[in-house]
């Protein structure tokens, strides 16, 4: 079994790259590099997700929930919640979704 593997990293536009650090069928990292002025769009799944600030600043949506994270602050969203952001100072978060999401393979 192989436990470590590489993903390349793929460009979302022109303010944000993504990549996958790790997964596996009940769960998946996915790493996020935004410029300033980079753009989450609105969206939902089903998927449960945990969002790791590693740097930067950035204004986030949660059912129409608005608030400010900055480095180190780390919260969950609600499997179907619709969701966002904007990056306020360049920055990176670091992703954990349950399950897998197969549509970022």
């Amino acid at each position: 079994m192989t436990y470590v593997r590489t993903y390349p990293a793929v460009t979302v536009d022109e303010h944000v790259t993504r990549q996958v650090l790790s997964e596996n069928d009940a769960l998946m990292v996915v790493r996020f590099d935004f410029a300033k002025g980079g753009v989450g769009a609105l969206h939902s799944h089903p998927h449960v997700q945990s969002t790791y600030v590693e740097s930067g600043r950035f204004r986030f949506s949660i059912a129409g929930e608005e608030f400010e994270v900055t480095a180190g602050d780390s919260f969950v969203i609600p499997s179907n919640a619709e969701h966002g952001c904007t990056c306020l100072e360049a920055g990176r978060l670091v992703d954990t979704f349950t399950p897998r999401r197969d549509d970022f393979l």
